[in-house]
């Protein structure tokens, strides 16, 4: 039998998300951003974004399937986002989630929402390879995984941001900069306009031998924060101070995922999260892989960014791994540590997720 078309919901933090699934394929999804509501407070409000998944849900829900040509009938599965993300949020689409299936009768699965993020890259370029490094780089994450099989094996980190994700220094330093917010696109954009030399940013952790891979952004925030305020009003570089800074990212991040797959004996990178959406991530990137053999997969842009889409991808192959179905007691660990990509907690306690393999 076929197997059947899984929904998939996300609601972590400020764009409301669905898609449709099904063997791999993505059928059809659609994104509700919040952004501009929060742009004016240079950063997510979580009453705020809790309020606009409440009217987004149903529309785009009925979006994706408009784009798919289904009906609500045709869904044989419901995916939600059960954490980490903020309280609020995560508790509109898990009860979205739970009317659907209930009404509907069908399976639902509690997903982690950076597993998402992993199993985004499936929908574009197919099954994940065994073994592949992962790096995701978002605005509160930055990790270096060793992937195996993502819906029944244990995720192993290599590394993980020690204080400031990458998304949250580009968005903190963007401020300083007098850019708007979100700051990670806004950093890109004024770095075409700057030279990626012209300050010598530190390169965090290079070398740390007790931990290589792990990541630390908090000092490149704070240096890029003084070199700032020594210009006086006006005469800020802007352009240069971007472009130097999203350089010592990008190397930082691409100079130890590479380092990570030598190491393992891995041949494939994969680079996911709102941060791979980066000019300079995505090219470095490019140019270290070519240089070291090693195959590069980053999904299309439009999948980088929170989307339910992800989400149906993990659905989905859970479904195909048969895994056990989430609980009807299923709640939210907004602070969930990535182990696995199912994700079932009971209740609000930290550390209670169950593994559906």
């Amino acid at each position: 039998m076929a197997s059947p078309i899984v929904l998939g919901i996300e609601s972590s933090c400020d764009e409301t998300g669905a898609g449709l699934v099904r063997g791999g394929r993505l059928l059809g999804h659609a994104v509700a951003s919040s952004m501009d509501e929060h742009a004016r407070f240079g950063g997510v409000v979580p009453e705020i974004a809790s309020r606009a998944h409440l009217h987004a849900l149903r529309p785009v829900v009925r979006q994706a399937l408009a784009e798919a040509g289904l009906t609500l009938s045709d869904i044989g599965a419901v995916a939600v986002t059960t954490g980490p993300g903020l309280s609020g949020a995560l508790q509109v689409g898990l009860a979205g989630a739970k009317g659907i299936a209930y009404a509907l009768d069908v399976p639902l699965y509690g997903v982690h929402h950076l597993a998402g993020h992993v199993a985004a890259d499936t929908l574009a370029h197919g099954p994940l390879p065994d073994p592949c490094v992962v790096l995701i780089v978002s605005g509160g994450h930055t990790s270096l995984l060793l992937v195996r099989d993502l819906a029944r094996d244990p995720i192993v980190h290599l590394g993980d941001t020690l204080d400031d994700a990458a998304g949250e220094c580009f968005d903190k330093v963007a401020r300083v900069l007098g850019l708007p917010y979100p700051g990670g696109p806004a950093i890109d954009r004024a770095a075409h306009e700057g030279d990626p030399r012209a300050v010598p940013f530190p390169r965090p952790l290079t070398g740390r031998r007790d931990e290589p891979y792990a990541f630390s952004f908090s000092g490149l925030k704070t240096a890029a924060a003084r070199w700032a305020e020594g210009h006086a009003a006006g005469e800020l570089p802007v352009g240069d101070g971007a472009a130097s800074l999203q350089e010592a990212v990008a190397d930082v991040l691409t100079r130890k995922a590479v380092a990570a797959c030598a190491e393992y004996g891995v041949g494939t990178l994969v680079v996911v999260g709102g941060v791979a959406a980066n000019s300079r991530v995505r090219s470095l990137a490019e140019e270290r892989c070519r240089a070291a053999g090693i195959e590069l997969r980053v999904p299309p842009l439009r999948l980088c960014t929170d989307n339910g889409a992800m989400i149906a991808a993990v659905g989905d192959l859970l479904v195909r791994a048969g895994a056990e179905p989430a609980p009807l007691a299923l709640s939210i660990d907004p602070s969930a540590p990535l182990e696995y990509a199912a994700l079932h907690p009971i209740g609000l306690r930290a550390g209670t997720a169950a593994v559906a393999a």
